[in-house]
């Protein structure tokens, strides 16, 4: 087994040193070997910029006037910071674009649409951070039923992931499929799914969660070659290909159900890498035995379990010593 765990990590740092030189980019700590995602659909990639920021770094299309990828480094130190952060709702046009690409307060006011963040605030760990996550730059319309509840779990989930493994590197961003797509005052396009990739380095695994923009708990884990056909744009482009063709099973999201946002919400999640495509429920699959790489270990369930067949011993003995 450690041979194995050796030898891919050594292939993933290999394919970090090797792919780094191929895609320059002015914010590479928050990228995986410093690499930018390549966005490889070319009707995504006019009037991309880049900007950087304290806390994440966001490529933002000038056409939807939305975030197309937010990166970020997460840490179980920054995680920790984060939790001390107190939240200032303090939403913003973003300055360091051109007036006509940048999305308008007014875009989204009165829209039925939340500014749903791509670099969730509660992942910034200073206040400086947090208030720039609140730049429209990181903001697509996403659906308050999404918003609030499963897109909220996704995000909590990671960042638990991050505390148990110590560091985490995501890209979250939207989805355009389909030919009549809306948009918000006729400025801001509405992704009709949003996607979170993730890079587990103490594992060597990585995945995407994928979810309709809409109410509902629906979701499907895919793996970032799956991701690159549907996104257009190849997540980390540093990691080696076969760890990109893999579909991982990932972590379920736990919505935290704040103020009964998930309440009457459309049937259950699913953890189904063959589910339909996300606009459709995902009914679920047979999964594999768990493998020691597993990144869910059903701790609890064993140890009732445990409990239990001691428990039926002691009360054998106990009989038995009375005959």
């Amino acid at each position: 087994m450690l041979p194995t765990r050796a030898l891919l990590i050594a292939l993933c740092l290999f394919g970090l040193m090797t792919a780094a030189e191929a895609a320059p980019t002015d914010c590479p700590r928050h990228y995986p070997g410093g690499v930018a995602p390549d966005i490889t659909r070319p009707a995504l990639a006019a009037r991309v910029r880049e900007l950087c920021f304290e806390g994440y770094a966001v490529l933002h299309s000038g056409v939807s006037r939305t975030a197309l990828a937010s990166a970020e480094h997460l840490t179980r130190r920054r995680i920790q910071r984060a939790r001390q952060q107190q939240r200032d709702d303090a939403f913003h046009a973003e300055e360091e674009l051109p007036e006509d690409e940048r999305a308008r307060l007014s875009d989204y006011a009165r829209s039925g649409f939340d500014r749903g963040h791509m670099a969730p605030s509660g992942d910034m760990p200073t206040a400086s951070a947090q208030a720039e996550s609140f730049s429209l730059a990181n903001m697509v319309p996403q659906s308050p039923g999404s918003n609030r509840c499963l897109w909220e779990g996704v995000e909590s989930t990671v960042r638990e992931l991050a505390m148990e493994e110590g560091e985490v590197w995501v890209l979250t961003g939207p989805i355009f499929e389909g030919q009549n797509l809306r948009r918000l005052n006729g400025r801001v396009l509405v992704p009709t799914s949003l996607y979170k990739a993730i890079y587990v380095p103490s594992r060597g695994v990585a995945g995407a969660y994928l979810a309709p923009n809409e109410p509902g708990l629906a979701w499907r884990a895919v793996s970032l070659d799956e991701l690159q056909r549907i996104a257009g744009l190849d997540a980390f482009p540093a990691l080696p290909a076969a760890m990109k063709a893999r579909a991982q099973p990932l972590p379920e999201p736990r919505p935290s159900n704040v103020r009964g946002s998930c309440d009457n919400q459309p049937d259950a999640a699913s953890n189904d890498r063959g589910a339909p495509p996300p606009r459709q429920r995902a009914e679920p699959s047979p999964q594999p035995a768990p493998e020691p790489s597993s990144w869910i270990e059903e701790r609890p369930g064993l140890i009732l379990a445990g409990a239990f067949a001691v428990l039926m011993v002691i009360a054998l003995v106990r009989v038995l010593g009375r005959r």
